[in-house]
């Protein structure tokens, strides 16, 4: 049976606010790009330790929102001193050093649900989001698209195919869906996920084709794949944990949409495998 196709109008609303929001963050780069940035950390990483109370732990929240910031600024210095020392991957184990010793000195003894907790806060809310500061900063100046260096335009292709996936991976389901496609979150289809990953999939193909990236029709396909399977990925390891907690949203901040990281988790996972993608396989393709 079908479901209902009435228009969901407070997320078609949510979506007309943050997608030119979010265009104006990556076209104005450096610091605004990733002050934006930091304000949707802090916000997500409040989300997800909610979640984790909800559970009885105690994470060392502030001490993880703190440092992920430190990290944020670290990767923005980097980018803007040129450095060829990685400064941001060395704040990670520092900031995890910080995190234990919060922990190992507060009155009650600390679980190792309340280390890990804390520790995964920094990983998946801080360390694995700093990428899009990376991929921000990659290039130089000179204009590829609308004013955007290359940095720019990879994070603005990497956001195209992931709101491709999320818009017909909704649609998909909500007209074709019929086959549950994990217990985890029920109302995800298999008929949904096969549109949004085809749709991720031409629209980077188009990017390739348009930005002349060798052998574009495979680089694309690959590049489409890693980015569709990388946000469903992104958006189930969200719906576990508020499985987990017991709660349907993460948070009430965004109209139609629910807290941040029920919006952004497609972004989580992907920034690094797209960053990666840019600065290691698109050269030795080129050679």
């Amino acid at each position: 049976m079908l479901s209902n196709p009435a228009l969901p109008w407070d997320r078609i609303i949510s979506a007309l606010v943050a997608i030119p929001l979010a265009l104006l963050g990556i076209w104005c780069g450096g610091w605004l790009f990733t002050l934006s940035l930091g304000v949707l950390v802090f916000l997500g990483q409040w989300e997800y330790f909610q979640l984790a109370r909800a559970k009885g732990i105690e994470p060392a929240a502030k001490t993880t929102m703190v440092v992920s910031q430190i990290l944020l600024i670290f990767c923005q210095l980097q980018n803007d001193l040129d450095l060829s020392v990685d400064l941001a991957d060395a704040v990670v184990p520092v900031a995890g050093t910080l995190i234990c010793f919060y922990l190992l000195f507060q009155p009650k003894l600390a679980t190792i649900a309340d280390i890990a907790t804390s520790i995964l806060g920094l990983f998946y809310g801080g360390y694995l989001p700093s990428y899009w500061v990376r991929l921000r900063g990659l290039g130089d100046d000179s204009s590829l698209l609308f004013g955007l260096n290359q940095g720019g335009v990879d994070v603005f292709m990497a956001f195209s195919c992931i709101w491709a996936s999320d818009i017909f991976s909704y649609v998909g389901g909500k007209l074709f869906g019929k086959t549950q496609l994990s217990t985890i979150s029920p109302k995800k289809t298999v008929e949904g996920s096969i549109c949004g990953l085809s749709s991720c999939i031409l629209v980077a193909i188009g990017w390739a084709w348009y930005r002349h990236l060798p052998y574009f029709g495979l680089t694309g396909l690959g590049l489409g794949v890693m980015i569709g399977i990388a946000s469903l990925l992104g958006d189930l390891t969200e719906s576990m944990m508020k499985r987990d907690a017991g709660v349907k949203d993460s948070g009430q901040i965004i109209p139609g949409h629910g807290g941040i990281l029920d919006r952004a988790d497609s972004y989580v996972f992907t920034a690094p495998l797209v960053y990666y993608f840019v600065i290691l396989l698109l050269p030795a393709l080129s050679r």
